[in-house]
């Protein structure tokens, strides 16, 4: 699990610094069909997730653009 969401972080980062057309998987709409009472996951709610449990609150899209702090946050979610 923890390599799993560090190679999630590390995806999204590098995606989120490419630039605006790579960013409409991230904030679009989820397609998927869920059972009645359960919302749609997006890709960015497991993000803010991810970087919650490694102690980070503030906007990740930000903190993606500053590569070496960034790559400290993905090492601290590989050593949880």
């Amino acid at each position: 699990i923890r390599t799993h969401k560090s190679r999630r972080l590390r995806w999204e980062g590098h995606i989120a610094r490419m630039g605006r057309r790579a960013h409409k998987p991230l904030f679009g709409k989820p397609e998927c069909k869920r059972p009645n009472g359960r919302q749609k996951t997006r890709r960015e709610d497991n993000i803010i997730g991810d970087l919650k449990e490694v102690g980070y609150e503030g906007e990740w899209k930000t903190l993606s653009q500053d590569i070496m702090t960034w790559r400290a946050y993905i090492l601290v979610a590989m050593n949880l």
